[in-house]
């Protein structure tokens, strides 16, 4: 099996205005183009999930190393598959925060002595800014004012926005975030890494309502979200079972363990929606690909005649289009970073 696997995305093969963007965060090295309309003209997204996947996470030093390998390739596959050449590019975004430290100076150099070297404006894009940019990639027109989930391995945020880059906390995870419910649950359960399209492909054998296990509850009228009492209650089921049990029921525990996160992720944005007085609900990251949280969300907007966004697949994970696309709105704010921009692993989004 190949250690890095390929995928790309690539339409409007015109080439001027474009914005190169790019995202090292984390185990994804990944390059796009976007123009000047704000179209995706190539994604590309180098994976590391083979590499990682024997240790059961994310190993800091080995995504460095990955980042550093692919980084070059990754950028002349998107040149290649947008149609763009270096004298096209009008800008470079990168990611600068939050994520894994190493993984971030890969990106962040790269892209400040490419800036440099082309004689380009470089923005610096903070990868939930990404994230929430990846809900209007494909629906440029979908409404403001609106509620947005952002949920990942790493993040499980409520914003109100009320207008393009302005977000106000509703919410947030006081523990663990769903993704890394997610991971930290396959683990348990013997799946492995990534656990979230391990439980996710498990879950569909199984019955959701087998194990009734809790859903977090802060206290009245909270929109924040705690997912470690309900990593605690699969730990404590899974310690009364033998691996014969465990093997029987482990379709019906992945089902249950995923039908509490998703349960607790929808009541809580539905309900921002309601406080907010709004008619648009967006969940974006890379839990936003889940197959259960879809159908689920996709059910009650309809019942509740609330318009959903959810980006196509390829932009739920990290990608850099998403940081391409927010760039794009930096710069048209007039937001440009100097040559002294650096790497910062707990950047904050910025909120009101």
């Amino acid at each position: 099996m190949s250690e890095r696997s390929f995928t790309q995305r690539g339409v409007d093969t015109s080439p001027h205005g474009l914005i190169l963007g790019i995202e090292t965060s984390c185990d994804e090295t990944a390059a796009a183009l976007v123009d000047s309309d704000g179209r995706v003209r190539a994604s590309i997204v180098s994976s590391q999930h083979d590499i990682h996947r024997r240790f059961g996470g994310v190993v800091p030093e080995l995504a460095s190393r990955s980042h550093i390998e692919q980084i070059e390739l990754v950028v002349e596959e998107a040149l290649r598959v947008g149609g763009g050449t270096w004298s096209g590019l009008g800008a470079i975004g990168v990611t600068q925060g939050p994520g894994l430290a190493g993984a971030l100076l890969v990106g962040v150099c790269y892209a400040k002595s490419l800036a440099y070297a082309l004689r380009l404006p470089l923005v610096a894009v903070n990868h939930l800014d990404g994230h929430i940019a990846s809900a209007w990639i494909d629906s440029p027109q979908f409404p403001i004012p609106c509620v947005l989930l952002v949920v990942s391995g790493g993040h499980t945020h409520l914003y109100h926005v009320d207008r393009p880059g302005s977000y106000h906390l509703l919410g947030r995870t006081l523990d663990d975030a769903a993704g890394e419910a997610f991971d930290k649950g396959s683990q348990m359960l013997g799946l492995g890494y990534p656990g979230g399209p391990a439980i996710d492909k498990l879950a569909r054998t199984g019955d959701p309502e087998a194990i009734a296990f809790p859903r977090s509850i802060i206290k009245k009228g909270s929109l924040d979200f705690s997912f470690s009492g309900l990593k605690t209650a699969l730990l404590y089921d899974l310690r009364r079972l033998d691996p014969a049990s465990l093997l029987q029921r482990q379709a019906d525990l992945a089902a249950s363990y995923q039908e509490a996160i998703v349960d607790v992720l929808v009541q809580k944005a539905f309900a921002a929606v309601r406080r907010c007085d709004v008619s648009a609900l967006a969940v974006v990251g890379g839990v936003s690909a889940n197959s259960r949280l879809r159908a689920v969300l996709e059910q009650c907007s309809a019942r509740e005649g609330i318009r959903l966004g959810l980006p196509p697949l390829g932009y739920c994970t990290d990608n850099a289009a998403m940081i391409a696309v927010a760039g794009r709105l930096a710069l048209t704010q007039g937001r440009q970073s100097s040559w002294e921009l650096e790497a910062n692993p707990r950047f904050e989004l910025a909120t009101q």
